[in-house]
């Protein structure tokens, strides 16, 4: 009963989110992904972030074969327009670039070819797609790994098809990966499965990582939102989160 009551009663005041001082997943690059449409927009979503106490962001747009066709090279050009932009408006905050990568048959070319975009030391982000685990996982982080990088898994509690297997997050954790929660999952913006998944990993000491995952003015919010979920604060005093190594 404790439990349940603790789920569900919010703070009186916001969690400070200053100490993480990294985000370390968001699309604020304009107009390349399905994240900030314009300059406009991603200069006021950097601002909040700097008002919310950042002192630096990691902004990773997502690459897919089949989807959004990004490179290297057209990160950071949008990435140099934003940073000129920042630098007029006076908003002291560091951004760099990196990428979210859904591991699909374009993800394998990139990294046959040493075309990855890492970010601190070698690490690496990315997503599954939602429908099921590519057959090749296990042997594609292998191969990561074995070239150096240190693997982060974008959002796993919102992978509904491990939701009835702990052993499989368990596994995935023995073999290295690094799990980043996305702090809105907290609000049960996605699902209520999707909160209480992530209720569970924080629970059993499993994320390493806390993003944004910020897109736009309505991420925003419940960003914002999530600042009074217990469980945020629960995080952030396990003494587990690694942003600010980053």
């Amino acid at each position: 009963m404790f439990d349940r009551l603790f789920r569900r009663k919010k703070l009186s005041q916001p969690v400070d989110l200053a100490g993480l001082v990294t985000d370390m997943h968001s699309h604020l690059v304009p107009g390349i992904d399905d994240g900030s449409p314009d300059m406009k927009t991603s200069v006021e979503l950097i601002r909040e972030m700097s008002n919310l106490g950042y002192k630096k962001i990691i902004t990773t747009p997502h690459i897919m074969i089949d989807f959004y066709k990004n490179t290297p090279e057209i990160i950071q050009k949008g990435l140099d327009r934003v940073r000129e932009q920042l630098q007029r408006k006076k908003i002291d905050i560091e951004i760099v670039g990196a990428a979210e990568y859904l591991i699909d048959d374009g993800f394998k070319f990139l990294l046959k070819e040493n075309r990855i975009m890492t970010f601190s030391n070698k690490h690496v982000l990315v997503e599954l797609s939602y429908f099921g685990v590519p057959p090749y996982l296990y042997d594609l982080s292998f191969d990561m790994q074995i070239k150096g990088y240190k693997i982060i898994l974008a959002h796993p509690e919102r992978y509904l098809f491990w939701h009835n297997d702990m052993n499989k997050y368990q596994e995935l954790k023995d073999r290295g990966f690094l799990f980043q929660l996305n702090m809105t999952s907290l609000t049960g913006h996605y699902s209520e499965e999707v909160r209480k998944m992530a209720q569970k990993l924080i629970d059993t000491n499993m994320i390493d990582l806390i993003g944004s995952d910020l897109h736009n003015f309505h991420y925003l919010n419940l960003l914002k939102k999530s600042l009074y979920e217990p469980y945020l604060d629960k995080l952030l005093q396990s003494g587990n989160i690694k942003n600010h190594l980053l």
